[in-house]
């Protein structure tokens, strides 16, 4: 047995209303869910990126759905796939929008990769297919 995939990701913020906006705004993301100030689902490709705000985890009131308590204590990351031509153009909207270049460079094996933050710290990064050796 083995997964055929991811079906969804989730990031842990610690102001839901101000991370949708940049996911949303910034990164032009579709919101296809929201509940309250708890999280936001985002369509990404054929998966999903979720936002939570871990304190609100924590806080499930008794009668909710069965979801396991999780979150994580420091950022998190998240890879969005782009060819070289998308991560350029990825970095000067980035830039427009007053959003810094943590890092950009190119790996051993040639994939070209673009860092940045979102408002809560979490590391998003743009990396081209080949990174993993995806086409």
């Amino acid at each position: 047995m083995q997964p055929s995939g991811i079906l969804e990701t989730a990031l842990y913020v610690t102001d839901v209303k101000v991370a949708a906006g940049f996911y949303a705004d910034v990164l032009g993301m579709e919101v296809i869910l929201r509940a309250g100030n708890e999280s936001v689902f985002f369509r990404c490709g054929p998966g999903v990126l979720i936002l939570f705000n871990v304190e609100k985890l924590k806080e499930r009131p008794k009668g909710g759905l069965p979801i396991p308590s999780h979150g994580a204590i420091g950022p998190g990351h998240v890879c969005f796939s782009a060819t070289r031509a998308e991560i350029a153009g990825w970095k000067s909207h980035l830039e427009a929008n007053g959003i810094a270049i943590e890092s950009e460079f190119d790996w051993p094996n040639g994939a070209h990769s673009l860092y940045f933050r979102d408002p809560s710290g979490n590391s998003i990064e743009f990396a081209e297919p080949q990174l993993w050796n995806l086409k």
